[in-house]
Parts: C-alpha cells; sequence; structure tokens
C-alpha cells in the first residue's frame, strides 16, 4: 500500500504505469490508494493562495445555505472596496454565463457599475438577454447611467438588453398601475419571472451618494415610516426586516422593478456588497434567502458568521 501510494502521489506515476511495473491488477491500485487515503497513509492538505478565503466561503455557505460565495479582501475605504468588489463580480460572471441566458441586472447599484467597468468582453452570452429589473428613468443624467449599465452588460457578453423604460419609483400608487400597461415596461416585466440569473445589490436605509442623486429614492419620511416598521434593507427597493421577512407598505406599490416574490424564482440570484454599513441588510437578505450567491468582503464576512452586530 505505501509502495504504490507513494509512486502514485510522490513521483507522480500512473496507475497504468504502477500496474506494469509491480505486476498487479490495476483495480487491485485503485484499491490500494483508496485504503491508503482510509487508513491516514496519504493525507491531502490544500494551501489557500494569499488574499483568498476559502474557509469563510465554505462557513457562510454552510450557515446560509448559499450556493456559493465569493470573498476579497477588500480595503476600508469604500470608494476602493467597490472596486475590489465589481471586480470579483466581474470574474465570477466571466466564468459562470452560458449562451441564451435571460440575465436581470438591478439599476443602482455602485458595485455592479464596477463589475461591468471591470468586465473583459466576450461571447460568454450569446443570444441572451439581459434585462433591467429596476427602473431608471426620470431624471435625465442618471437615467442614462442605468440604461448604461444594462446596455454595457449586453454589450459585453454578447446578449441583447431589454430595458425598463420607468422610474425606480413613482408618486403613487395609481402612476404605478398605468405605467406598469406600458408596452415597453410589460416586454420587460414578462421576462422577471423566467431570469436565469440576476444581479442585484443590498441596501441599506441610508441611500448611497449615487442613489440619492437620482431622485429615485423614497422621501426621508417615507424611510423612516419603513424603519419604524422594522426595514433594515432593501432588494431592488423591495424591503425586508432583520429575519428578511419582507415589509409590508403601500410604498412598496409605488417601485417599478420586480417583485421578491419573481426574484425567488430565479435560478440564481447573485448579491455584491460589502462594508461595515451594509453588514445588517446583508445578514437579513441571506436569512430571507434573497440572494443565494454573495459577493462581499473579508470584514462583512467575519462579521456575518459570528453573528449580529452588538
Amino acid at each position: 500500500m505505501a509502495k504504490v501510494a507513494r509512486l502514485y502521489y510522490v513521483q507522480g506515476a500512473r496507475q497504468q504505469s504502477i500496474t506494469e511495473r509491480l505486476q498487479i491488477h490495476q483495480s487491485t491500485v485503485s484499491r490500494l490508494l483508496k485504503r491508503a487515503r482510509e487508513q491516514g497513509l496519504v493525507r491531502f492538505s490544500v494551501a489557500s493562495p494569499q488574499g483568498t478565503f476559502s474557509e469563510l466561503e465554505d462557513r457562510l455557505c454552510e450557515q446560509y445555505l448559499l450556493k456559493d460565495a465569493v470573498v476579497v479582501d477588500g480595503p476600508s475605504e469604500e470608494t476602493a472596496l467597490i472596486r475590489e468588489l465589481g471586480e470579483a463580480a466581474a470574474y465570477y460572471i466571466e466564468t459562470t454565463l452560458k449562451p441564451e441566458m435571460a440575465i436581470g441586472i438591478s439599476s443602482w447599484s455602485r458595485s455592479l457599475f464596477a463589475m461591468v467597468e471591470m468586465l473583459h468582453p466576450g461571447d460568454y452570452c450569446r443570444n441572451g438577454k439581459v434585462v433591467q429589473i429596476l427602473g431608471g428613468a426620470g431624471n435625465p443624467d442618471k437615467a442614462y447611467e442605468a440604461m448604461y449599465i444594462a446596455q454595457r452588460l449586453a454589450s459585453l457578453i454578447g446578449a441583447t438588453p431589454v430595458l425598463l423604460q420607468a422610474p425606480a419609483v413613482v408618486a403613487s400608487t395609481d402612476a404605478q398601475r398605468v405605467l406598469s400597461k406600458e408596452p415597453s415596461v410589460l416586454a420587460a416585466s414578462a421576462l422577471f419571472e423566467h431570469l436565469d440569473l440576476a444581479l442585484v445589490g443590498i441596501g441599506s436605509m441610508d441611500p448611497s451618494q449615487l442613489l440619492a442623486s437620482t431622485g429615485h429614492v423614497f422621501s426621508r419620511a417615507e424611510r423612516k415610516a419603513l424603519s419604524d416598521a422594522g426595514a433594515v434593507g432593501d432588494v431592488c427597493f423591495r424591503f425586508f426586516d432583520a429575519e428578511g421577512k419582507p415589509i409590508k407598505s403601500l410604498l412598496m406599490k409605488r417601485v417599478m422593478g420586480i417583485e421578491l416574490g419573481s426574484l425567488r424564482k430565479t435560478q440564481r440570484v447573485v448579491g455584491v456588497a460589502g462594508g461595515r454599513k451594509k453588514t445588517r441588510a446583508v445578514r437579513a437578505a441571506l436569512l430571507g434567502r434573497w440572494v443565494d450567491v454573495l459577493i462581499t468582503d473579508r470584514r462583512t464576512a467575519e462579521s456575518l458568521v459570528t453573528g449580529p452586530e452588538i
């Protein structure tokens, strides 16, 4: 057993070569190698490269029942962290996209903007679609950015963009009802329940500078009402409490975008978020199972696996 193990694992000999050299059957070689592992004669040790956190990723997947997790050693400075998260997300989708997929992408995530900027062009998703799953029209300067992220992603991966040409938040439930019947909005929303992949940010109760500049946010009083109802964060402006349970509010009827129920039907939802301000919201999103792949930074990941913040 030791001789076979040394020949195979140390000297790199193939099983057929060992068979010929020792004049034993190949099934015997396989059986001896298996016994060598079972009896501890052969032990494996995988050394993770510097800057990777395989054990931490495994703990996240186990604790929150995730399909996958990617943890980067991002800096604490926010702008640099967003760039690191974007780069990790870009690499992730470059290695997981397939032709003819329907991919949803949220409009107002700085990490997703960074992801698009980091992507290498390729025919990753030929004959596929990139669907804008949260509205962005309104402020002319910022509406361009919302459409840009979907259009740019589509052009980089060889897919066709499907834009949701509506504001993210409208003035009233009546306005939401009317806009929902617009042909362009119907064309996009018809795909919401048939997505293979969704790329989303995870928002805290304090809107980012990017989001605040768009005009697509609830007012301070409205956000206070959501906080009073228990909201700690959102995905695509769909708010949830600390346990990930959706917040019931008429404000949700003013959102132009995918609903949590439709997001749940997506085969794979990738959440990209990190930083101390986002930890509580990220944990809630994981507890609610609103994302099943998380791309985050080491500090956030460590907080997630060690328990709620005190």
